[in-house]
């Protein structure tokens, strides 16, 4: 999927995606600038030895889906948004399976923005959830 209606070129494929988010494999279902949707299937490989799905993947969800939904808002000035800091809280231990993802804005600013975001199984239970403040960086005038 890239946001090419958005006019920033970004290709949000996976398969092309760096070997980090390749093997995350979270998959892009929804592009806006005030929501995005997606989703990951949870396998033995995203796990900690004790045998639960690894925090880091829940930080790095959220990072990713932000910085999309974010950088969406910022596509008609040519601009994109990075993140500067990420919050992901941790509520239940999950160990396989469909894992949701929602975000959306709290605010945009001109510099600034805020985002949530929460990861839901597949009986709709609230996994983890957090936000991320992202700077806008905007191209010279």
């Amino acid at each position: 999927m890239t946001m090419d209606d958005q006019n920033l070129q970004v290709d949000l494929d996976p398969a092309h995606a760096g070997a980090f988010l390749q093997a995350l494999g979270l998959y892009i279902d929804k592009i806006s600038p005030d929501e995005v949707r997606a989703h990951i299937d949870v396998t033995s490989e995203h796990h900690t030895p004790w045998g639960i799905t690894h925090g880091g993947v829940y930080a790095t969800i959220l990072e990713s889906v932000t910085s999309v939904g974010a950088s969406a808002a910022l596509a008609e000035s040519g601009g994109y948004a990075v993140g500067v800091n990420n919050q992901t809280d941790f509520l239940r231990p999950h160990r396989e399976g469909r894992l949701e993802v929602l975000t959306r804005p709290v605010h945009q600013g001109r510099t600034l923005q805020l985002w949530t975001a929460e990861i839901t199984d597949a009986d709709n239970r609230l996994i983890a959830r957090g936000q991320v403040r992202l700077f806008n960086h905007l191209p010279e005038s």
